[in-house]
């Protein structure tokens, strides 16, 4: 990212990362478990980015790489919603469309939910 140097930059990728990934961990125990988890730290983070999208005029590039990058790319995952929609359609087929439709219909509305009150709020 423009601006920024690249030790720092890497450092903010690294904190803001190890922060998200102990959060999406947290957030896959009891009581929501796994799927729900993962689901609910896809739309979280989803909004979150959308926020960081609308405040990304004002806030500083290593406060993007920090929270953006770092943090909701780790709090986010494709990787594990991949693995997960495998693991539903091996136990239950027919919940794979409803995992799939859920997560998108809920993450996308809550990053441009997100980003248009932010911009609204703060004139971004």
């Amino acid at each position: 990212m423009s601006g920024v140097p690249a030790l720092v930059a890497v450092l903010c990728v690294a904190l803001g990362g190890a922060l998200g990934a102990v959060l999406r961990h947290l957030a896959s125990r009891p009581p929501l478990g796994p799927v729900r988890g993962v689901l609910v730290v896809n739309v979280a983070g989803a909004g979150a980015l959308g926020v960081l999208v609308g405040l990304s005029g004002t806030l500083a590039p290593w406060l993007l790489l920090l929270l953006g990058t770092g943090l909701c790319g780790a709090l986010t995952t494709w990787s594990t919603l991949a693995v997960q929609t495998w693991q539903i359609g091996r136990r239950a087929p027919g919940r794979v469309a409803a995992h799939l439709v859920l997560t998108l219909a809920l993450g996308v509305p809550a990053a441009l939910l997100a980003r248009a009150a932010t911009v609204a709020v703060v004139g971004a």
